[in-house]
C-alpha cells in the first residue's frame, strides 16, 4: 500500500481469487428501494443538495445548454451555444434529478425535466441520431472525429440518464430516445460494420445498463466490441495512452493517461467481466488496481496529480499543492470499486469507495450546494476556491448526479443474502431469496462507529447477514439483541452473522474510531516526513481560519496527542481533531518552536469559511516548516524554495530526477514563474548537511506555441557561505547558457555549502520555468 499505518490496510487479494470462492456477484439493492435519512453524515448534504441540483438547472438554462436542444429540434431559433459536449451536462443533471425523485418526489421538479426531456425528444434527428453541437455546427462531420468529438460520450451520458429516470418515475419517453440512439450506434458500429474505439469512454458502461434495463443483447455485444476494438490497430488509428488506447484491452497492466476516461474504462472492464466472467479481463483489472492504489492515489482518494493531461504521470508522483486529483476522477473511482465489491464481495474495494465518497469525491461540492471544485488539491497557500461554474462543467453536473443516487451504494444481495457496503442512516427495501426484507438502519457514521440495524422480515426467515468492518478498523464488536455475538474471524472484509431471523431483530456494530496517523510510502517525495491524520473514513486537514491564520509553518511531532470532538455548530457538524504542535519562526539565529494548540477539520469540508491556507501532510520535524511568505517544498533533505511558484506548478520537480524529452515536454511537472514577466527570479536548494559541490545544470522549461514561459535572458550561480550568498567561481571556458532541450550545465570551483541559489533574470515580457535542477559532487 502506499499509505501505512498507522491508517488502514487493504487486503492483498487478486480479483481472480476472490471471484473464485463466491458462487456468484452481488446485487445492489436498487437506489429507488433505498431512502437516506435527512441528515446522512452532515445535515448540510441533504438540504444543499436540493440546491446542488438548483444550481445546475439554472447554470444549464443560462449558458444555453438546454436551449440547444430547442434549437436543434426547430423549437426556436438560435445558435449552438458552449462546449461540444455540452449535451453530457444536462443529462447528467437529469440522472441525479431522477435519483432525488426517487427519495423525494417533487412534483414542480418533475414537470421541469419533463420539460426538458420534451426538448431532447425533438431534437433527435430521424435516423436516431442524437448531438446537438454536430446538428446545428457541423452536420457533415457526424461520427468524423471519434478521438476527440465526444458523440460516443454524450450517448452514453442520455443512456444512463434515461434508464434511472424511467426506473424512478415510470416514465420512459427518455428511455425511447435513448434507444433509438442506440440502435443508430449498433447500426454505425460493429464487427462488420466500422472500427472504432470512444476517444472518451462512457457509451460502454452505459450500453451494460441498457442491456440490463431491456434484455436486448445486442447492447451487450456493442459494449464488448468497443472493448475489443480499443487498443486494436486493425483498420483505425489508435489514440494512444491518453485515451487507455495503446494496446488491448486486456493486455493493460498500468493506468495510464486521462484519470477520467480510464475509471470510465476499467467500470465497463469490471460490468462486462461480471457478466461473461471473462479471465483476462479480471487479470488486467487487478493488475491496473493494484497500480492504482499501490502507487498513485492520493490520501484523499484523488487520483490523476497532472494537470497537463489531466491524468497519471509515473509510480509515487503525487505533489500536495499542484495535485489535479479532478472531481470527476474521484467519482469515476468509486464507480469503478464498486462495481468491483459487487463482483468480488471483497471489501477491500468498499474501502476504497469510501475513502472516495467521503474525501476526494465530496470535497468537489460546498456546503451550500452551489460552488464546485474542478480540481482538488492537498495543500492550498488561500488561492484555490471553489467557483459556481466552469466553461467545462463536468465536474459540477457528476457531482449532482452522484450524490442524490447514493442509496445504491448502502446495500447488496447475493441470494439469501444481505451484504452492508456504506453505513448511512435509512431504510431499505430488499429482496431476499427467503423473501421480501425491510432494513432500518440507526447510525451517526462516520462520526461515530455505533450502527444499529432493525430487521423486518415478512416472516421469520433464514439468512446471512455480512456486517463491512472498514479496513481502517482494528477492532469491531457485534451484539444480537443486546446480546454480545461470538462471529467467525472477517474474511475479505466481512463478518458474516448467520441465523433465523424474526420481525423486529436488532443488530448493533459498533466499529473502533481512534485519530490514527497516516504516513505515505517513502518513494512519495512530496511527503517524506510528514504525516497526515484520519479519523474513520474520514482525511483531516488544517485550515488557517482555524489556526491563527497560518497552518504551513506548524511542525506535529510524533509524540503529540491526538483527540477528537463533535462541533454541532461547525460546518453543518463535523468531529474535529485537536492537539499541541509546533509553530515555527526563523530569525538569523535559525529556526525556533514555541507550541500551539491546532484544530483540523474533514478534509472534504475546507474552503467552506474565511479563505486561507490549508494543509494536509503535516512535517514531523521544524526543518520542513514552511514560514509565511515563503515559497517552498521538501523534497528528501532538500528543501526547494523560490521568488514565486505558479500554483498549478511544484517545486518538487526540480529535484525528481525526472529529464524531460525536450523543453516543451508538457507531460512532466515543472516550477515556473508564471505570471511573473520580465524582471529578476530566483530559486534555491537548502541542504540539511553541508554538501561539496563542483557543478550544476538547469533544464529550461519552453512552452513556445501554448504559453508564455520562454528561456530566460540570463542567470547565475550563488553559494551560502555562513548567511552570505555569494556567485560561485566558474571554471575556465565555462558560461551560463540557455539552451533549449539540454541541460545548460557548468563547472566552477567547489564549494561546501548547505544552500545553492539560481538568479534568473525573465526575458522581457516573458515568463520562465524550470524541469530539472542537478548538483554534482566533485
Amino acid at each position: 500500500m502506499i499509505y501505512s499505518r498507522l491508517m488502514f490496510v487493504l487486503a492483498i487479494a487478486s480479483l481472480g481469487s476472490a471471484a473464485a470462492e463466491e458462487p456468484a456477484a452481488l446485487t445492489a439493492v436498487p437506489f429507488e428501494k433505498v431512502h437516506i435519512d435527512d441528515r446522512f453524515w452532515n445535515p448540510k448534504i441533504e438540504t444543499n443538495r436540493t440546491a446542488t441540483i438548483e444550481a445546475n438547472l439554472h447554470q444549464c438554462q443560462v449558458t444555453g445548454r438546454i436551449k440547444n436542444f430547442a434549437v436543434a429540434g426547430k423549437l426556436t431559433a438560435g445558435k449552438h451555444e458552449g462546449m461540444l459536449y455540452n449535451d453530457s451536462d444536462v443529462y447528467k443533471m437529469i440522472e441525479g434529478i431522477a435519483y432525488a425523485l426517487a427519495s423525494r418526489r417533487d412534483p414542480q421538479l418533475e414537470r421541469q425535466t419533463d420539460a426538458i426531456i420534451d426538448q431532447i425528444a425533438v431534437a433527435q434527428q430521424p435516423d436516431g441520431y442524437l448531438d446537438t453541437y454536430y446538428t446545428l455546427v457541423e452536420p457533415q462531420k457526424r461520427w468524423v472525429n471519434i478521438q476527440h468529438g465526444h458523440e460516443l460520450y454524450c450517448a452514453g451520458h442520455l443512456i444512463e440518464a434515461a434508464i434511472a429516470y424511467q426506473q424512478a418515475t415510470g416514465k420512459d419517453k427518455l428511455l425511447q430516445v435513448a434507444q433509438r440512439l442506440a440502435d443508430h450506434i449498433d447500426a454505425v458500429f460493429g464487427p462488420d460494420k466500422r472500427h472504432d474505439a470512444s476517444g472518451h469512454e462512457e457509451i460502454e458502461l452505459a450500453l451494460v445498463k441498457l442491456w440490463r434495463a431491456t434484455g436486448e443483447r445486442r447492447y451487450l455485444d456493442l459494449a464488448r466490441f468497443f472493448l475489443d476494438t480499443r487498443g486494436s490497430g486493425q483498420g483505425r488509428r489508435l489514440f494512444g495512452e491518453y485515451a487507455q488506447d495503446h494496446k488491448p484491452v486486456r493486455q493493460q497492466r498500468e493506468v495510464t493517461g486521462h484519470a477520467v476516461r480510464a475509471m470510465y474504462l476499467y467500470a465497463a472492464m469490471a460490468d462486462v467481466a461480471a457478466t461473461t466472467g471473462d479471465r483476462e479481463l479480471l487479470d488486467s483489472l487487478d493488475s491496473i488496481w493494484r497500480d492504482v492504489v499501490d502507487r498513485k492515489m492520493y490520501v484523499t482518494g484523488g487520483i490523476g496529480p497532472s494537470a497537463s493531461n489531466e491524468g497519471f504521470t509515473v509510480p509515487y508522483d503525487l505533489p500536495n499543492d499542484s495535485a489535479y486529483a479532478e472531481t470527476c476522477a474521484a467519482i469515476g473511482m468509486a464507480l469503478w470499486n464498486h462495481r468491483l465489491l459487487l463482483m468480488t464481495g471483497d471489501g477491500k474495494y468498499a474501502d476504497v469507495l469510501e475513502r472516495e465518497v467521503y474525501n476526494g469525491l465530496l470535497s468537489g461540492v460546498s456546503l451550500s450546494g452551489d460552488r464546485f471544485f474542478y480540481v482538488n488539491p492537498l495543500g492550498s497557500k488561500g488561492g484555490h476556491h471553489r467557483v459556481p461554474w466552469f466553461d467545462c462543467s463536468c465536474c459540477p453536473t457528476n457531482i449532482v448526479r452522484y450524490i442524490p443516487g447514493m442509496g445504491e451504494r448502502a446495500y447488496a444481495t447475493r441470494g439469501n443474502e444481505l451484504w452492508t457496503v456504506l453505513y448511512m442512516g435509512g431504510t431499505a427495501d430488499v429482496k431476499l431469496d427467503g423473501g421480501p426484507l425491510k432494513v432500518t438502519q440507526a447510525t451517526r457514521y462516520p462520526w461515530d462507529g455505533h450502527i444499529e440495524l432493525k430487521l423486518h422480515p415478512a416472516s421469520e426467515m433464514t439468512f446471512d447477514l455480512k456486517l463491512r468492518v472498514p479496513g481502517w478498523c482494528h477492532s469491531a464488536t457485534v451484539s444480537i439483541n443486546g446480546q454480545k455475538a461470538s462471529l467467525p474471524e472477517a474474511k475479505h472484509g466481512y463478518l458474516t452473522v448467520s441465523r433465523t431471523w424474526r420481525g423486529g431483530d436488532r443488530v448493533t456494530l459498533d466499529l473502533a474510531m481512534p485519530v490514527e496517523r497516516v504516513y505515505a510510502d517513502p518513494h512519495v517525495k512530496a511527503d517524506v516526513g510528514r504525516v497526515a491524520l484520519q479519523r474513520g473514513p474520514m482525511v483531516y486537514c488544517l485550515e488557517g481560519t482555524d489556526n491563527d491564520g497560518h497552518v504551513r509553518n506548524l511542525c506535529l511531532p510524533r509524540e503529540a496527542e491526538l483527540t477528537s470532538v463533535f462541533q454541532p455548530d461547525l460546518l453543518g457538524g463535523v468531529a474535529v481533531l485537536r492537539g499541541d504542535a509546533l509553530r515555527v519562526t526563523e530569525d538569523d539565529e535559525g529556526r525556533h518552536t514555541e507550541p500551539v494548540a491546532f484544530q483540523a477539520v474533514p478534509y472534504f469540508a475546507w474552503d467552506n469559511r474565511a479563505p486561507g491556507e490549508m494543509v494536509v501532510w503535516l512535517p514531523e520535524k521544524p526543518e520542513l516548516a514552511e514560514l509565511p511568505g515563503q515559497v517552498g517544498e521538501q523534497v528528501g533533505d532538500v528543501r526547494v524554495s523560490a521568488s514565486h511558484c505558479w500554483t498549478n506548478d511544484t517545486l518538487a520537480a526540480l529535484a525528481d530526477g525526472r529529464l524531460p524529452a525536450a523543453s516543451s515536454d508538457q507531460n512532466l511537472p515543472r516550477m515556473s514563474w508564471w505570471p511573473h514577466r520580465g524582471g529578476d527570479e530566483w530559486v534555491a536548494y537548502r541542504f540539511e548537511q553541508p554538501r561539496k559541490i563542483s557543478s550544476t545544470a538547469v533544464y529550461w522549461f519552453d512552452d513556445t506555441g501554448v504559453g508564455q514561459c520562454r528561456l530566460p535572458e540570463s542567470w547565475r550561480l550563488l553559494w551560502l557561505d555562513g548567511k552570505e550568498w555569494k556567485p560561485v567561481v566558474l571554471k575556465a571556458g565555462q558560461a551560463y547558457t540557455t539552451e533549449p532541450d539540454r541541460l545548460n550545465h557548468v563547472d566552477f570551483a567547489p564549494v561546501t555549502t548547505r544552500g545553492l541559489r539560481l538568479e534568473i533574470k525573465l526575458a522581457p515580457a516573458f515568463s520562465a520555468g524550470i524541469l530539472e535542477w542537478q548538483t554534482q559532487s566533485p
